[in-house]
C-alpha cells in the first residue's frame, strides 16, 4: 500500500502476472501446461528450431543474421536475459509451452501497455511434431485467460500471414476474432507480407476461453 495525505491506495506491481505457471490441460496431443522460459531452454529450443526452419523461417519476422547463427544453442542466453529483463519491468509476459512436461514452443505477451489502454500482443510457436494435436489452441487460451486475469489487461492482438492457415484456425478456435488486414505489415522471409489482425477483449470472454475449449470438448482440466 502507498499512502498520500493520510489516504492509502494499492500499488501496482510491476509485473502483474509474471513469473506463472498456468494450466495442465489435457488435449488431444497429451498434457499442455506454461511455465516461464528458463536458461536451460537452450538444449531443446535450439534443436526444434533448427529442424524445424523450413516451418518456422516462413512466418517469423525476418531476423539480423542467418537462421543457423539466431538459432543456435549458445544464442538463447542472450535471448533468455532479454526476455527476462522485459518482464520484469512488466512489458512482457514470457512463457514456454510445455506438452507432457517437455519443452514444446513459446507464447509470449509482448508490448505490453498500462494505464487507460492495458493492450499487449500475443505471439506464439510450436514443435511441427505437435501441430494439430490442440497444443498451441490450448496454449493461447489459457495465457489470454492469465492476461485477462491477474495480468490485468483489457486486450489481446495477435497478427498472422493469411497463407498460414493452421495458425488463422487456432485463433479463431482459441475465441479471437479477425479485425482487419495489414498491408505490407512485417518483413517476413525476406519481403514486406500482409497479415490478419486478430483481437479479442477481455468482455468477450466470458468465463474464460479455457472454459470455452472445455465445453466444446476440444480440452479437459487435469
Amino acid at each position: 500500500m502507498n499512502s498520500v495525505s493520510g489516504v492509502s491506495y494499492p500499488v501496482e506491481s510491476r509485473h502483474p502476472g509474471w513469473p506463472a505457471r498456468l494450466g495442465p490441460l489435457r488435449v488431444p496431443a497429451g498434457e499442455v501446461a506454461i511455465r516461464p522460459v528458463r536458461l536451460r531452454d537452450a538444449g531443446e529450443w535450439s534443436r526444434i528450431r533448427l529442424r524445424d526452419r523450413a516451418y518456422l523461417e516462413m512466418w517469423e519476422p525476418t531476423g539480423v543474421g542467418p537462421w543457423p547463427e539466431r538459432n543456435a544453442f549458445w544464442s538463447w542466453p542472450s535471448q533468455w536475459a532479454a526476455l527476462r529483463s522485459l518482464a520484469r519491468r512488466g512489458q512482457c509476459l514470457p512463457f514456454t509451452i510445455t506438452l507432457d512436461g517437455r519443452f514444446a514452443g513459446q507464447i509470449t505477451v509482448g508490448n505490453v501497455i498500462r494505464a487507460s489502454l492495458r493492450s499487449a500482443w500475443i505471439g506464439y510457436w510450436v514443435s511441427s511434431e505437435v501441430v494439430r494435436g490442440g497444443v498451441a489452441t490450448a496454449a493461447v487460451a489459457l495465457v489470454t485467460d492469465h492476461a485477462f486475469g491477474p495480468a490485468g489487461l483489457h486486450r489481446l492482438e495477435a497478427t498472422v500471414r493469411p497463407e498460414n492457415v493452421a495458425s488463422v484456425r487456432v485463433l479463431t478456435k482459441a475465441g479471437y476474432r479477425q479485425e482487419g488486414l495489414f498491408e505490407r505489415y512485417l518483413d517476413v522471409a525476406g519481403a514486406w507480407r500482409d497479415h490478419y489482425c486478430f483481437a479479442v477483449t477481455r468482455e468477450e470472454t466470458g468465463a474464460g476461453l479455457v472454459s470455452r475449449l472445455v465445453a466444446s470438448g476440444r480440452a479437459d482440466h487435469v
